[in-house]
């Protein structure tokens, strides 16, 4: 599943091409997307509901929250360099919420250019272009949420429980700290709680342990507080240099868009490297269910205390 830099790396994309543009129109191809994971029997009113709010609606700013990703909606303002504090423009009310799930892509085309048979969503703008939503699986979901306050900001309203991430200027790293020294669950379950920190996914999870030597069954209670802030810097720290280079793609499910794909897979050191020797110590790394997930670390370099 897409995280944080792949998100990220998406959202500034959808935020070039579609800032300051006008949905003139929308097409839903497939309404099970209008849907979650786990109801995908939608009503046909949730389709014309869909396309009546979105059409006229005008694109203020593509944001993200982890793994959230929304395009705020106004009538008509544009409020790419406005100051939120100073400026007597009024705030977005709506937003289209996107989970791009597991296959999700956002596409930039121009009209008339082949229909991808993955393709769910159409959106078309005033700027000659359209915003096409395609996801093989569809394990992602698209829909238009009131925003609310939460964590700093406004969100849209299902996603208002999730924590701020360590790029958005929201965080906290002192709270997180404080609350993830609380956690008796191992610290790699901690740090996929979306409602502790947000946008960190397995990939990022054993990367960040590693960097930091620590196992990814420590218990954060019983963890010192400077190997915790460790972790959280790390995370931070690798999350940035997987943005710097597009983030990670294993296959063609998850490219930007212009359909490229990341290139931080060469820079992984642990993740999917077992069998492998450890860059750092020459132990071979290991693979481990934590919670359900598999787990990559070095039994040397990262040793259970």
């Amino acid at each position: 599943m897409p995280e944080l830099p792949e998100v990220e790396s998406v959202r500034r994309g959808v935020h070039e091409w579609t800032n300051g543009s006008t949905i003139t129109g929308a097409e839903v191809l497939d309404p099970r997307i209008l849907g979650t994971t786990s109801q995908r029997r939608i009503d046909a009113s949730a389709v014309s509901g869909f396309v009546s709010a979105v059409t006229g609606a005008h694109i203020w700013r593509a944001e993200r929250r982890g793994k959230f990703m929304w395009l705020s909606l106004g009538e008509g303002a544009d409020l790419s360099t406005a100051d939120p504090v100073t400026s007597p423009v009024p705030r977005p009310e709506l937003g289209i919420l996107v989970h791009l799930g597991m296959s999700g892509q956002l596409r930039i085309h121009s009209p008339g250019e082949e229909i991808h048979r993955h393709t769910r969503v159409v959106l078309h703008l005033d700027s000659d272009r359209e915003l096409r939503f395609v996801d093989q699986r569809i394990f992602g979901h698209i829909s238009v949420q009131p925003l609310v306050h939460g964590y700093g900001r406004l969100v849209p309203a299902s996603a208002v429980h999730i924590a701020a991430d360590p790029l958005e200027p929201a965080f906290d790293p002192e709270r997180v700290v404080a609350n993830l020294a609380k956690k008796r669950t191992a610290i790699k379950a901690a740090l996929l709680d979306q409602t502790l920190v947000s946008g960190i996914g397995n990939i990022y999870a054993d990367e960040a342990l590693f960097r930091a030597g620590v196992h990814p069954l420590a218990v954060p209670a019983r963890t010192r507080k400077s190997r915790l802030v460790a972790v959280l810097e790390s995370a931070t720290k690798v999350m940035s240099d997987a943005l710097a280079v597009g983030g990670t793609s294993f296959d063609a499910l998850y490219v930007n868009v212009n359909g490229e794909s990341g290139y931080f897979e060469r820079s992984l050191t642990v993740y999917k490297k077992h069998g492998t020797p450890c860059k750092r110590c020459g132990t071979t790394i290991v693979r481990e269910k934590i919670g359900g997930r598999s787990s990559h670390f070095c039994p040397r370099c990262q040793r259970r205390r």
